[in-house]
């Protein structure tokens, strides 16, 4: 066969390759949505943001409008538990359990039900609303299952089959384009939404993440999520900071995420008879009580908590009992049952702990309020990886590269000695049970 024949076929085939648009399409469907990914993270951020300085304008612009939280935040939370309850079921909460239940169903229409595009509008919107009404929520949780919903209508737009690929890529692309961290939002789909290696996913999560990440920096430029730290330690004493910080936030985390459990499966049994009345006064109770503590500490535990801990990690102490406060309200915004994630609080949480550890001991506030984050939010996940490189994408310190591997993974250990399950996972098993119980009462009724 002469080489000229051979060349002809080869470009023959080629051109019927390359011009294939059925084979192209999936790829630029999935493409868009990667795309789309980092579009929606990016309004998503600024949304945000405008609710929670609408929040700061409203109850500081006069004398009593310190007040004005004991009736906005249990009201909106009212309203935000009735909208999520009626309008757009299954959107409650972070996020990440729904994300992490849909990758376990194989049911096209169990999935749909935790994953789609109205599920996504009614978080974003709904989250917003609960910062607007000072819930001390986060909106990276929720930008996951936003992220994962995308793609799961890319499967079904474009007819690829690879769906649990795809929520995996869309919940890394979230996580990516929330806080403008590549690596970690890999790592937190091996790690804490697979549990595990998929080599046959990999290509799909590394392309998505690019492609949303390149959306982001095209809308909101190149930064840090918390500027650019370089503290590291310099005495005994520093070093001193990463056993506190790892067991002390390890515990914390463990004591915040098995309550979160625990309380979770009694609140669910409780409200049984009543669902949505006795749900709307449990919002409201919530909304009130993380009022009264959001007046009593001068408003810094209302919203994400990002400047207090940006605040902490440029070196400047918080008060000693601010991640006690923070805490709590953290805690009761999760309770309340309204679309809200708990990264960024979580963060808070954890700076504020190392601030007060570090005033205490007379140590780095930079230093520890980095190691504090970075052992309470091990604690909390259970994923010392994802804690360790969001912690050192975020702040940029990789002079103390070895303290906040050291503390996640103390931060962890502790965590699972005293609390087994991973919350995150121990909160999709309520939705996998819902949708097995949904999928039978359907069987039923159509035989």
């Amino acid at each position: 066969m002469p080489p000229s024949y051979r060349y002809s076929k080869l470009f023959r085939r080629s051109r019927v390759l390359w011009g294939s648009f059925s084979l192209w399409q999936p790829r630029l469907v999935f493409w868009c949505g990667a795309l789309a990914i980092g579009v929606i993270s990016v309004g998503f951020a600024k949304l945000a943001d405008l609710a929670q300085k609408g929040f700061g304008s409203l109850t500081s612009s006069g004398e009593w409008a310190f007040l004005l939280p004991l009736a906005l935040t249990p009201l909106g939370f009212m309203l935000s538990a009735y909208l999520a309850a009626t309008l757009f079921p299954n959107s409650g909460g972070s996020g990440i359990p729904q994300a992490i239940a849909a990758r376990h169903l194989r049911d096209e229409e169990d999935r749909t039900r935790l994953l789609s595009l109205k599920i996504a509008f009614g978080k974003i919107v709904l989250t917003v609303l609960g910062l607007f009404s000072g819930a001390s929520i986060g909106r990276e949780g929720p930008t996951v299952q936003v992220g994962a919903s995308i793609m799961l209508a890319v499967a079904r737009f474009s007819g690829m089959a690879q769906a649990r690929g795809l929520i995996l890529a869309g919940s890394a692309a979230g996580i990516a384009a929330a806080f403008n961290t590549p690596l970690a939002g890999i790592v937190f789909a091996i790690e804490e939404m697979s549990r595990t290696y998929e080599s046959r996913a990999n290509g799909l999560v590394l392309t998505a993440v690019i492609l949303s990440g390149l959306a982001a920096l095209g809308l909101s430029g190149s930064y840090n999520y918390f500027g650019m730290a370089s503290a590291a330690p310099a005495e005994l004493r520093d070093w001193g900071l990463v056993l506190i910080c790892g067991i002390g936030g390890g515990a914390l985390g463990a004591a915040f995420s098995g309550f979160a459990l625990h309380f979770g499966q009694k609140i669910r049994r409780w409200a049984q008879p009543q669902p949505l009345k006795r749900l709307l006064a449990l919002a409201g109770i919530c909304g009130l009580a993380i009022a009264v503590i959001g007046v009593a500490s001068g408003g810094t535990t209302f919203g994400t908590g990002y400047e207090q801990a940006r605040a902490a990690v440029e070196g400047n102490a918080l008060p000693l009992l601010f991640f006690v406060e923070k805490l709590a309200a953290s805690f009761l915004s999760m309770l309340s049952g309204i679309p809200g994630g708990i990264f960024a609080p979580s963060l808070a949480v954890g700076a504020g702990f190392g601030s007060t550890v570090g005033s205490l001991l007379g140590t780095s506030i930079a230093l520890a309020a980095i190691l504090g984050m970075a052992g309470y939010f091990a604690g909390v996940v259970q994923a010392p990886m994802t804690a360790f490189v969001i912690i050192l994408e975020m702040t940029g310190d990789h002079q103390a590269v070895i303290p906040i591997m050291a503390v996640s993974m103390i931060g962890y250990v502790t965590s699972r000695i005293l609390s087994r399950e991973p919350l995150y996972h121990g909160l999709s098993r309520v939705f996998i049970a819902a949708a097995i119980r949904a999928r039978r009462v359907v069987e039923r009724e159509s035989e």
